[in-house]
């Protein structure tokens, strides 16, 4: 059986400031380190409010961090994104928050831009069949109805 390597509470604040350091986390990642840590509470309270205080831990930070490089580098819609941050228990005011790092223009153009390239690579000849297939796409990565159909519409005809 092997034994787990126990810490301090300073060892693991340390290690849980690096694991801030690496990549912006929300309070629910931070929060399940800890628990793998197996800290009693009131260590991991003070743990929580010493990341927050000294900035390892901001959750509008994180959330504006996680929009855009989920829009730049997934091309995922506000819907996904919203879905996402929700999930992570972020709260409405950062998410509202986080969103406006997405610029409109690039958001057009981005959905534009990924249309264009599914469509090019979709072998099929019904023309409704192509749309549905455009549409599913576009709604998986989380785009709104309203501008998926603009937009197919515009491109497949």
């Amino acid at each position: 059986m092997m034994q787990k390597k126990s810490f301090t509470v300073e060892e693991i604040k340390r290690k849980i400031e690096q694991y801030c350091v690496y990549q912006d986390r929300c309070h629910k990642e931070v929060e399940q380190k800890m628990r793998d840590y197996n800290l009693i509470p009131e260590a991991r309270e003070l743990i929580l409010l010493s990341l927050m205080k000294d900035n390892f831990l901001n959750e509008e930070r994180f959330a504006k961090s996680f929009a855009r490089g989920k829009f730049r580098i997934k091309n995922w819609g506000k819907q996904r994104i919203v879905r996402e941050l929700k999930f992570k228990d972020i709260s409405a005011y950062n998410i509202k928050t986080a969103l406006k790092e997405i610029e409109e223009e690039e958001y057009i153009e981005t959905i534009y831009r990924i249309t264009e390239n599914r469509n090019a690579v979709i072998s099929e000849s019904d023309i409704y069949k192509r749309k549905n297939k455009l549409i599913g796409f576009l709604m998986r990565k989380g785009f709104e109805n309203e501008l998926i159909f603009k937009v197919v519409n515009e491109i497949v005809s």
